[in-house]
């Protein structure tokens, strides 16, 4: 799927200096995964997935996600994307699992399910200035990153973007790391999800979700790299994928506190946490995203002075966010204390 080359020259010309940062409340967690496995039901394994209550099995690239859209569980009222991860499970020692839920980030305390925090930003988080040039997404955009066959910090490295932070506090932001923190968070985990921010210019997607779309060709998806020229901090885009996009960034909290009690963590001691398919070192973390603001509202949020709250934006409040939601298609126990991960998936 492709997208005219009027588009590349207009956001080589265009200009941003905005970062926002929004909740999402849960909108249905089940086997589904329109991006990875589209028509499958049930998909292979559990995610939690918020926005649009258009989300379906099957996400055409034509799809009017704003349109057949009657409500979003996101703060942005214009934004009608869907945004999803797997979910996270606890194991036992006796080798039962249960569900770990989430938590809502602080600011955005009340939010349904926990949801997730949703950054859309031009250069580091840091940086109030965000003077990068960036171009909004395009109907029909959709993206994925990670490896869900990540085993080893080897298969992880090539996706440093991910991390988990190990929260002694809500305010806990340092010591990131791409495995499972392997001690007790008395606060709980948070997974960091940071997409590229380099696009072809013509695709809206790619075999494999991912080769559409590049990070910065040197210094970090996060570099204070000064670039006067370009007019940004990270380095420049490869000439592969030379259209700048703003960083889509996924913060997910997860409630571990209820399972922090080391007497019910395996005999041997390692940490008792396990992706929803089967995942028990965090390296396959991994995340989708599926554009659908309205129009051009999210352009011109960019186009807007501002840094995490824009007057120009249209947001709604956690009540009415609360208010949408979705009936679960694939029935199925995922909070009950189980046997086996749904789906049949063993443990890596």
């Amino acid at each position: 799927m492709q997208w005219s080359n009027f588009v590349l020259l207009a956001a080589l010309a265009g200009s941003s200096h905005a970062l926002i940062r929004f909740q999402c409340s849960q909108l249905v967690t089940q086997r589904l995964d329109p991006l990875v496995s589209p028509g499958q039901i049930p998909s292979p394994h559990v995610h939690q997935i918020v926005g649009g209550n258009s989300f379906n099995a099957t996400m055409d690239y034509a799809k009017d996600m704003p349109g057949e859209s009657s409500c979003t569980t996101c703060q942005m009222s214009d934004d009608f994307s869907n945004y999803w991860t797997a979910i996270l499970y606890f194991r036992a020692r006796n080798g039962t699992y249960k569900r770990v839920h989430q938590l809502a980030n602080s600011g955005f305390e009340g939010s349904a399910g926990g949801g997730m925090t949703v950054y859309y930003m031009q250069d580091p988080l840091y940086d109030t200035a965000q003077k990068s040039k960036v171009q909004a997404f395009q109907p029909g955009f959709r993206m994925f990153i990670g490896d869900v066959q990540a085993h080893s910090l080897a298969d992880a490295a090539r996706f440093r973007q991910l991390t988990f932070t190990c929260l002694d506090t809500m305010a806990s932001r340092d010591h990131e790391s791409l495995a499972f923190p392997n001690r007790v968070c008395a606060a709980g985990i948070m997974a960091s999800l940071r997409f590229p921010t380099c696009w072809d210019g013509k695709n809206l997607d790619s075999p494999d979700h991912m080769s559409h779309m590049a990070y910065p060709e040197t210094g970090t998806f996060e570099s204070a790299r000064p670039n006067e020229k370009e007019g940004h901090c990270a380095g420049p885009c490869p000439a592969t994928h030379p259209v700048r996009t703003s960083q889509v960034m996924f913060e997910v909290i997860w409630d571990t506190k209820p399972f922090n009690d080391k007497s019910i963590w395996p005999e041997d001691g390692s940490q008792p946490f396990i992706w929803s398919f089967g995942d028990r070192t965090g390296y396959a973390n991994h995340a989708d995203y599926v554009f659908g603001w309205k129009d051009d509202s999210l352009q011109k949020i960019l186009d807007t002075s501002c840094y995490v709250n824009c007057n120009t934006a249209k947001t709604q409040s956690i009540a009415d966010m609360n208010k949408c939601s979705q009936n679960v298609v694939v029935e199925e126990d995922i909070d009950g204390w189980l046997t086996e991960l749904p789906g049949g998936h063993k443990v890596m």
